[in-house]
């Protein structure tokens, strides 16, 4: 599986045309586009592969995020590894120029790692002051976690602890970015959308504003750290089978924003309502 003949596809997720990097290794995926139509009423094209198609849970999008396009891919591709990234997020093994997409993970430096590891995901993002709970929290809403806590503790009951040592951190795998072996992928997907299509069927989310609402996508960048370090400690990966690499971005942070708006939840109680 691991030969230089292994077939690796990332599933880059977008909502929108945008510019894409110039490499097989890529496959560009409308995610949500089930029921979206351009301005003549006709269903909206963007060229790229589409999230309803074969078995899928395009009609969550709204909810789920880019974990509608993670699902296709797990349900309707057949190589060797998988992985997901953003339209205006992406892994970089090392800088090669000013442009970002110069910088973006190709097909040669993705095989040159995956003959290694059997994971890579993006460098820790560190809190430092913060839990990732308590980050959660004042940001988001904390019921989230609280009751998908309850639904591993049903279905799950191994990852309990592991559950409540990794909300205690203050650093985690986030963006729901990963590389994985695509048998890997293939446990932790069963893993996941069981868990959240259960939080799905216990949350009342009618009185949650739009950008709330999406916390499906938000949970599971959080507990995919507890299914990570869960696979390590039961011996089903070593600390030597999984690689951190940058995640770079398209387009400038407003950090300014993002700081003041993170400021405002943790002593204002003032719930984030977009992105930065």
């Amino acid at each position: 599986m691991k030969s230089s003949k292994s077939v690796i596809k990332v599933v880059i997720a977008t909502h929108k045309k945008y510019q894409m990097p110039d490499d097989n290794l890529y496959l560009p995926l409308h995610v949500g586009a089930e029921g979206k139509k351009d301005e003549q009423g006709k269903d909206l094209d963007l060229g790229y592969v589409k999230d309803n198609t074969g078995d899928n849970i395009s009609g969550k999008n709204p909810s789920f995020c880019e974990l509608t396009g993670l699902y296709w891919a797990w349900k309707n591709l057949e190589v060797d590894f998988l992985g997901l990234a953003h339209y205006r997020r992406h892994f970089s093994a090392r800088k090669k120029g000013k442009d970002p997409f110069a910088n973006v993970l190709n097909s040669k430096e993705a095989k040159f790692l995956l003959k290694k590891y059997k994971i890579i995901v993006p460098n820790k993002r560190k809190y430092y002051i913060e839990t990732l709970y308590s980050h959660y929290a004042h940001t988001h809403y904390a019921e989230h976690l609280d009751v998908t806590r309850k639904i591993i503790g049903d279905k799950y009951p191994e990852y309990l602890s592991m559950y409540d040592r990794v909300l205690k951190q203050r650093y985690g795998y986030m963006f729901n970015m990963m590389i994985m072996r695509k048998d890997l992928l293939d446990s932790y997907c069963e893993w996941l959308f069981d868990i959240l299509f259960e939080l799905e069927r216990r949350m009342d989310v009618q009185e949650l504003s739009d950008f709330q609402g999406r916390f499906y996508g938000r949970v599971s960048e959080i507990i995919f750290n507890i299914w990570l370090t869960y696979q390590v400690e039961t011996g089903v990966l070593k600390n030597t089978d999984i690689i951190e690499i940058p995640c770079i971005y398209m387009e400038k942070i407003d950090w300014k924003r993002k700081i003041v708006s993170f400021l405002k939840a943790k002593f204002m109680h003032e719930k984030y309502e977009g992105s930065f």
